[in-house]
Parts: C-alpha cells; sequence; structure tokens
C-alpha cells in the first residue's frame, strides 16, 4: 500500500504509520482480526480489536479504490486525452466520488442532448460563448447554420444543451453542490395519489406531509421513509433554495473569465439554469439521498452488530441437565430432556392449557421427567403460551434448587425447519427441534445462536432495507469476534461453531469434527494438526481460541497461546513451581517479574496477558445469568395501565429507543426521551440487551397495539 494510503489511515485514526504498516504486512500473512488483536501487539502497537477491524476496512477501501483508478486511467489514456497533469491529480486522491467527477466528462457516454448537437457540429459555437470570446452570440450563430440546423434560434439551443453538459461534469461546480445539499437540502416526502385509503399505508402516516434536514434526519426516520417510497406509498425528494444553488454554478462558470457582454450572459445564465434544473439537481438529489443512506445503513448495521454481540454474549447457565418446554395451547407443549452437554435424552408433549385442561397428568409427567433425568433446570420458550406455561410450571413442587427461565424464541422457529436441523435431528419433526434449540440457548446461547442467520433474531432495525453485504460482513465479524473471545471447548463444539474460530472456516470446521468423530476427543491443541488440510498456518490462527478442559498440559485450557508455552514454563521454572501449581494461583502469578522476559518477539502488552490468564486460565467473559419474573397482574394489552410501574426486560435497542418485553404479546418502548432524566443521543450506550429493569406505563393505544414506557425518575 502507498504512503499516500498510509499517512491517510494514520491520520484519520490518530495512530502511527508503523502501526498501520505491520497491520497491513499480517492481513498479507494470512492473519486473522482476533488472531492480531490478540497475539500481535507488539506488531501492531497493541491495537484493539475494533482498531485492526477498521484499518482492514481502510485497506480494502483503498485497495478498490487503486483498481478503480488505474481503469479510469486506461480509459483517458485509450482516448488519448491523459496527460502528465491529469496522471498525477488522478493518482494524488483519496476520495472515490472526486475520481468519479474526474472522470465524468472521459465517461462513454450514451447519446445525449449535447451529442446531438455536438454531431451537428456546434461545439465551436458553445466553446466561443462559454469561454466568453465573443460578444453577440446570435451573430456568431449564423455561421452554424445549415441543413442540420436551419436556424439562429435552434443553433443557440444546441450550444446550450453542450454548455449544460459540461457546466454538469465540471467537478468544482458538482463539489459545491453536494455541500450545499448535504448542509441545507431538505429530504420532503408526501403521500402518493391513491393510496390514501389503503391499509399497508396507515404505518407510514407519518411521512405523509413531511420534511427534515438531510443532515439531521435520524437513520431509522430516513429508512422509514426510503421504504415507503419503495413501496410507492409516498414520493421522495430533496429541496434546497434554487437561487442558491444556481449562484454558486455561476461562480464556478464564470471564474477566471473575462466579463461577458450582456448578450453572452444572458445565454450562459440560460445554460447555467438549465444545466442546474435538468442535470444537476436529480443527480445530486440521487447522490444526496444514497449518501444519507449509506450513512443511515452504517449506523442501522453498527446498532445490529451491538445488539447481535450483547445477545450472542448473553449469560450461559451453563452444562447443566436441562428440561425445555416450547409452549402451546391447541397442540400442546413440547417437552425434551437434554444432558449437560446438551445432546436429546427424551420428548414428549403435555396439554397444561385449553381447550384439552390436562393440568394433573402434565404435571405428573413434569415430574416423573424431572426426577427420572435428575433435571437441574427448566427452559421456557416465551412466545405463545409462554407465561402461562411457566405459571403452570411454577405450580409443580420441583425438587430444591430447580430453576425456571424464560428463554427467547426468536429465530427458534428459523431454526428448526433448517438444514442445520435437520442434519442434527434427522429423525425428529420440526417441534422436538425447537424445544432443543430453547434449551441450548438457556445452557449456551452462543454456541446455540450461531446456527441461526442473525438477521432471524430480531435485535436489528430495518435490518431488510440495508447493504445486505455490509450486514453480512458485519455480523459475520461480530459472531467471530464473540466466539474468539470466549474460547470454543474443542472437544464438544459444533462444526457450526468452530467454523467461526480464527483461521479455521466451514471445510475445516468439518474437517475437525470428523477426526474427533473418528478418533475420540482431542488430548491436546497439537493433535489440530493431525486433522486432514489443517496445517502450521491455520493452527497458528486457531489454536490460541480452542480449550480443551482436562488436557494432560494445563495451558490447553487457556488462552495462552501454544507459541508462548516455553515461556510460561520458564516462568514457573523461575518461581520455583510447577505449571500446574503456577496456574489458577492468582496470588503466585501477580509475583511474575515481566520484565525479566521482555524480548524482541514478546513485550510487556502480550506478557500482561499472559500473567492474567494464568491467574484465571480459561475465564468465561460472559456474565451469571439472573432468574426473572414478570408482574403476575398483567396477561395480555388490556391489563397495562397508565402508572403501573412494570418489571422488563430489553429485547432490541434501536437509535430511537428500546423495546421490552413485560410478559405478554406487545412489547413496550422505551422510546429515547424517556430512557433517562439526563439527556441520551445513543440508547446503547445506557441500556444493554437482557438487561433487567422497572419501567412505568406513560401510554397504552389499544387500537394500535403500542405500549409507551419510561425509566425517568426511576
Amino acid at each position: 500500500m502507498t504512503k499516500l494510503y498510509l499517512d491517510h489511515i494514520a491520520e484519520a485514526m490518530g495512530v502511527k504509520v508503523w502501526q498501520i504498516e505491520n497491520c497491513i504486512s499480517l492481513f498479507g500473512e494470512g492473519a486473522t482480526i482476533p488472531f492480531i488483536s490478540r497475539y500481535r501487539k507488539e506488531r501492531t502497537g497493541a491495537l484493539d480489536e475494533a482498531q485492526v477491524a477498521e484499518v482492514r476496512q481502510w485497506y480494502l477501501r483503498f485497495e478498490e479504490l487503486e483498481k478503480r483508478k488505474q481503469t479510469v486511467l486506461n480509459s483517458i489514456e485509450e482516448q488519448g486525452k491523459l496527460t502528465d497533469a491529469l496522471r498525477a491529480q488522478i493518482e494524488s486522491l483519496i476520495d472515490p466520488q472526486t475520481l468519479e467527477d474526474i472522470y465524468l466528462p472521459y465517461r462513454p457516454k450514451r447519446r445525449t442532448r449535447a451529442s446531438v448537437a455536438k454531431e451537428k457540429g456546434l461545439e465551436p459555437l458553445a466553446e466561443m460563448i462559454f469561454n466568453i470570446k465573443c460578444d453577440d452570440p446570435l451573430s456568431l450563430s449564423r455561421n452554424y447554420l445549415g441543413e442540420q440546423v436551419p436556424s439562429q434560434e435552434e443553433a443557440l439551443a444546441g450550444a446550450n444543451d453542450i454548455m449544460a453538459e459540461w457546466i454538469s461534469e465540471m467537478q468544482p461546480v458538482r463539489a459545491d453542490l453536494r455541500d450545499l445539499y448535504s448542509k441545507w437540502g431538505r429530504i420532503v416526502s408526501k403521500l402518493s395519489k391513491g393510496k390514501e385509503e389503503s391499509d399497508e399505508a396507515s404505518k407510514y402516516r407519518n411521512y405523509f406531509d413531511f420534511s427534515e434536514p438531510l443532515n439531521r434526519i435520524p437513520s431509522h426516520r430516513l429508512l422509514a421513509i426510503l421504504r415507503a417510497s419503495s413501496e410507492e406509498i409516498v414520493g421522495v425528494k430533496v429541496e434546497v433554495k434554487s437561487d442558491y444553488a444556481i449562484e454558486r454554478i455561476s461562480r464556478r462558470v464564470y471564474q477566471g473569465k473575462r466579463r461577458p457582454s450582456p448578450a453572452v450572459r444572458e445565454v450562459l445564465d440560460a445554460a447555467i439554469e438549465d444545466s442546474y434544473k435538468r442535470l444537476l439537481h436529480p443527480s445530486i438529489e440521487n447522490e444526496s439521498i444514497s449518501a444519507a443512506k449509506e450513512k443511515a445503513d452504517l449506523d442501522s448495521i453498527r446498532v445490529f452488530g451491538e445488539n447481535l454481540r450483547q445477545l450472542l454474549l448473553a449469560p450461559p447457565v451453563g452444562e447443566k441437565r436441562t428440561l425445555a418446554i416450547d409452549p402451546g395451547f391447541r397442540t400442546g407443549c413440547k417437552v425434551v430432556c437434554l444432558d449437560a452437554q446438551g445432546a436429546l435424552l427424551h420428548n414428549d408433549t403435555i396439554f397444561p392449557h385449553p381447550p384439552n385442561n390436562e393440568k394433573i397428568a402434565s404435571m405428573k409427567k413434569i415430574s416423573h421427567l424431572v426426577e427420572a433425568y435428575k433435571i437441574e433446570v427448566i427452559a421456557i420458550g416465551n412466545g405463545t403460551a409462554g407465561r402461562e406455561t411457566e405459571a403452570f410450571i411454577k405450580k409443580i413442587a420441583l425438587p430444591q434448587g430447580v430453576r425456571v427461565y424464560s428463554v427467547s424464541e426468536d429465530g427458534a422457529s428459523v431454526y428448526s425447519a433448517s438444514d442445520i436441523a435437520r442434519e442434527e435431528f434427522p429423525d425428529y419433526d420440526v417441534t422436538v427441534r425447537g424445544a432443543v434449540s430453547i434449551g441450548r440457548r438457556l445452557m449456551d446461547p452462543l454456541a446455540e445462536l450461531v446456527k441461526i442467520d442473525p438477521k432471524s433474531i430480531g435485535v436489528g432495525q430495518y435490518q431488510h432495507d440495508v447493504n445486505q453485504t455490509l450486514l453480512k460482513e458485519r455480523l459475520d465479524t461480530v459472531v467471530e469476534s464473540c466466539v474468539n473471545n470466549v474460547g470454543v471447548n474443542l472437544n464438544t463444539a459444533s462444526k457450526h461453531l468452530l467454523r467461526y474460530v480464527s483461521g479455521i472456516g466451514p471445510a475445516l470446521a468439518g474437517n475437525i469434527i470428523e477426526y474427533r468423530d473418528a478418533n475420540g476427543a482431542f488430548g491436546s491443541r497439537r493433535d489440530l494438526l493431525n486433522v486432514r488440510r489443517l496445517g502450521e498456518k491455520a493452527f497458528e490462527q486457531c489454536a490460541g481460541f480452542m480449550r480443551i478442559p482436562g488436557a494432560d498440559n494445563p495451558l490447553d485450557n487457556s488462552a495462552v497461546h501454544p507459541e508462548r508455552y516455553e515461556l510460561v514454563e520458564q516462568m514457573a521454572s523461575d518461581l520455583g513451581v510447577s505449571l500446574t501449581d503456577l496456574i489458577s494461583n492468582e496470588e503466585l502469578s501477580s509475583t511474575i517479574d515481566i520484565s525479566k522476559y521482555i524480548s524482541d518477539e514478546v513485550g510487556e502488552p502480550t506478557l500482561n496477558d499472559i500473567v492474567k490468564e494464568l491467574a484465571k486460565p480459561g475465564r468465561d467473559p460472559r456474565s451469571i445469568i439472573k432468574v426473572f419474573e414478570f408482574s403476575s397482574e398483567i396477561r395480555s394489552i388490556e391489563d397495562v395501565k397508565v402508572g403501573m410501574i412494570l418489571p422488563c426486560i430489553v429485547t432490541n435497542i434501536t437509535n430511537f429507543g428500546a423495546f421490552v418485553d413485560i410478559g405478554i404479546k406487545q412489547n413496550g418502548l422505551i422510546h429515547v426521551s424517556q430512557i433517562s432524566d439526563k439527556r441520551v443521543n445513543d440508547p446503547s450506550e445506557v441500556l444493554k440487551l437482557h438487561q433487567q429493569l422497572h419501567a412505568q406505563v406513560v401510554s397504552v393505544d389499544l387500537e394500535r397495539q403500542r405500549i409507551g414506557l419510561s425509566l425517568r425518575g426511576m
């Protein structure tokens, strides 16, 4: 990568050029973001995971820009119009939009009014007028009359078309207008004719006659308007004061030229106005909307990514024998029993609710299953009949210590009908698969949710309206980050979890499972090198994130990378203790003098990480799960009254507030203005997914099935 790009990235990120250079070099060596941020801190100057990911984004962006530059240079050179000055200008660019502006006059075009006028021989006339080399355009136009141009008016009209196109292709003009539209443009939406009474239009009624500054409109509102536009409910445009726009264009057109005669000014002004209204405004308007949408997309994707991270890192109950229930009324509640590793041991169905009302039989069956399979926790899906099933289960005299949890069902139906579920449970129907998924989500949310398309989990805003490529890249990065942050048990992880481990991917994940099935449990990390097609490079990238509980070498169940085992063994030797004695002994590890072990390859950041890991090897960064109960006063939205203070759980965070589960079908909304007594700009800075709260009801709209809540004064 050239110095031009390296300097720009370093300045934009506020870091040193060598940090960027080394980071990009590591990408070139096949290193992943989790590996670089965890195990190559000396080379990157301890850039964190977010910074390494940002470097990669810049790197990919400038790689694409460099390819585009070469395409543009080749195209202009083929036309014989590439000068040394133009080449230098293009090569010095870092902005893709400026590159396209410069290329615009040279870009191959479809037939336009200007190209037709040029075919008629009117380009010299346009040049004379545009460069103010004449005083009387009407008289000059006589020289261009002929069979194709029968009148002076047509000659001037053709010259106008040519000049209008030239003006629309001036890079400074386009840059000025972009600036004007970005600062002063207003996005305006109006209800489309014939849509007034349609049911689909009602949800967009806030935008039937709407206007807001383009640079201030929140991302969720812009995406809503654009969705309404795509459904042809409203028309959308960007408005600016045309007088201001034309004045800016005029300044650029007349800049550096002699004072025009009144006749020339009249013709040039007409060309400027035509260029703006016919060519520039539609183009810049579309660009402005696209730029605003791109910004909204990134904002929405960021929110989705943060929500997904919190969901994936939700507290696990751990390896406990679990009874899971997928609730239902008419079709009954599907019940499954899982062992501590999540394997299906038994499935059954109970009918405790109307219309069957087999409460006594259902209670006996649950009591028997809890005793027979030594159940430690019960997971109940929070969908239809969830509250009723939870209340029913709590009436049963369960053994002491058995806890009941409500588990989100978002995406469970997607999983149960997926190829992954069919592969895992080919002999069971979707109801059994769904119940198993609910139980496993309680045991380890991360391990189970990686099997589901993140877009089906329900923690985003307008995720179907944003750039799908960017969304997938972001969500995949978040999943990879979470998996590697937690670490993976090499002997129990599914291939769907393994595929997100640094350096692995789907093919190697399958090979690891194949090896494990054929040879039994892995005894050490080094055994990974026996896996088909898993070489030294893949081992380097993945080994530190794999965990082997009970391995002969206790470091194999820690985040210490195998390349540093020898160093840790030296630390233990210097302290006069065994490796086993050193690991998990926080007091002993705190006495290590890391300055003794600093070398060219290993610096203070890595040594601090090692000492921290030795104190608590394999520590799960996720918090401890808590039991939660909804209010027993409400069963439906009709029971919700203004002034009630209700326990609730945050289920989704957006830019405009947070949705919370209050224990009924309808989620409540805590608007951003109701989150705190202080001003809140970003709800995610105050609230977290799955956070347990008490909120006051401030509004209930039965017609629209909406509930408003507030945390102010709480």
